[in-house]
């Protein structure tokens, strides 16, 4: 990911929800910034209902470059 700005902001979470992200962080060997950054855009990409999810489309276009023979096939 491209190293954009950065916001400083202050927020409280249930401790569990926390931990829940520290052990992922942890887990990943990552930051827990970043694994909360992740967290903020899953959140806002499932609330925006007028476009696809990213990762969705990513996956689709992985999907299309891999199967495209097929699909062809199919579509006949």
């Amino acid at each position: 990911m491209v190293n954009a700005a950065r916001e400083k902001f202050s927020s409280q979470a249930a401790p569990e929800v926390l931990a829940g992200l520290r052990q992922i962080a942890d887990a990943q060997g990552r930051q827990f910034q970043s694994v909360l950054d992740e967290a903020l855009r899953d959140y806002i990409d499932r609330h925006q209902k007028e476009r696809p999810r990213r990762h969705v489309m990513a996956s689709f276009a992985s999907s299309l470059d891999e199967f495209d023979t097929l699909y062809r096939e199919l579509a006949k």
